[in-house]
């Protein structure tokens, strides 16, 4: 067994050449290192779930997903599972579902996070907007994708962050 820096400096390559393999040679790689850890393991279980949403195989990735999280994935990893877990669910056509994991994971207390998983906030924001505007919520969608915009802006940030939140209580047409 290898040690566990090891593993993910060789993780985080293949990651990085993801577009130089074939979408089935890609999952074997991962398979292959996700091998050389117990079958228990979150985090190998998640990076297989990765590897199959990543090319294309969302209903194979969902399973991962859920094991991977269902195992005790912690950290940064499950921060990433759970929003790749509601895109692959919105992206089956079960975007309500994904509303309900997003929303979730929106309402964790900072707190409760470390800055790796802050930082992945936006994408939290950004794929629960996809979702609400799939779910026909727009006027939510629209709100939250701006105000996830807004602090990134060279100008405008606080009436940007204003009319964002405006939009949840203008009526439609005003």
């Amino acid at each position: 067994m290898t040690n566990d820096h090891d593993w993910e400096t060789r993780v985080a390559a293949l990651w990085e050449r993801l577009d130089d393999h074939e979408p089935d040679d890609f999952r074997a790689r991962v398979a292959d290192l996700a091998a050389e850890r117990p079958a228990d393991d979150p985090a190998a279980v998640f990076e297989q779930a990765a590897a199959h949403d990543s090319t294309g195989m969302p209903e194979e990735a969902v399973a991962r997903y859920r094991r991977a999280l269902d195992l005790g994935l912690t950290g940064l990893r499950r921060r990433r599972a759970v929003i790749q877990l509601a895109s692959s669910l919105r992206n089956l056509g079960r975007p309500d579902r994904s509303v309900e994991l997003l929303t979730a994971e929106r309402d964790i207390p900072a707190d409760r996070l470390d800055a790796d998983e802050r930082a992945l906030a936006g994408a939290v924001d950004a794929f629960l907007a996809l979702a609400l505007a799939d779910t026909g919520r727009d006027r939510e969608a629209a709100s939250l994708a701006l105000g996830a915009l807004a602090p990134l802006l060279p100008r405008y940030n606080r009436s940007l962050a204003y009319y964002a939140k405006d939009l949840l209580k203008t009526p439609l047409g005003s």
